[in-house]
């Protein structure tokens, strides 16, 4: 049976489901993909503020609580010459260290992010004769990614087996937007919009 090995950008997940405008399940995620060989292990990746909410840490105690192996990185703040203040922080690192250290545990790597970075370590991947899937929606997904990829899955695609029903997320609202403000079909680089 073929060993899955699950990695999801919560950040990206996150970003994706604001523009869906509907939220997704992650128990069901598991059991999606759990459904397409035996799951090795879920890694969820995903930012905390300096000073975590309880709604935070009810998120993820409930991750770890569904079987998620939850990795974290605190939020860092700077302020730009405007005085604008900005929140960012990247598990890119973590992501590709846990692609790498397990791969002898799973033959399938399954990618929740449309985030460019990841495209040579799904190169690396293929090479060392594992199975990439990449799934996330094509206008948060880089070409680059997706042709690395064996295998590309539309969120859409799959929103019967993942949505949380009657939970619902603002999307961006991209009616009445100039076009020049719309993104491309593909992108080189994805969001990286932060909880």
């Amino acid at each position: 049976m073929e060993r899955i090995g699950l990695f999801i950008d919560g950040a990206n997940v996150y970003a994706a489901a604001k523009r869906l405008g509907w939220n997704f399940d992650h128990r069901k995620i598991l059991e999606h993909f759990a459904s397409l060989g035996q799951l090795y292990n879920a890694y969820y990746y995903t930012a905390v503020p300096v000073s975590i909410d309880d709604k935070q840490k009810r998120f993820i105690d409930a991750l770890t609580y569904m079987g998620y192996t939850v990795r974290t990185k605190t939020l860092k703040e700077s302020t730009d010459d405007h005085g604008d203040t900005h929140r960012h922080a990247n598990l890119d690192i973590e992501i590709v260290t846990d692609l790498l250290s397990t791969v002898d545990r799973y033959d399938t790597a399954v990618l929740l992010t449309g985030d460019g970075d990841f495209e040579r370590p799904a190169e690396v991947l293929r090479a060392r004769g594992k199975r990439v899937v990449v799934a996330s929606i094509p206008e948060m997904t880089s070409y680059e990614l997706r042709n690395a990829a064996d295998e590309y899955v539309d969120f859409k695609d799959i929103r019967a087996q993942v949505e949380r029903p009657g939970y619902r997320l603002p999307s961006e609202g991209r009616e009445g937007l100039r076009p020049e403000l719309t993104r491309p079909f593909y992108m080189t680089a994805a969001d990286t919009d932060e909880r």
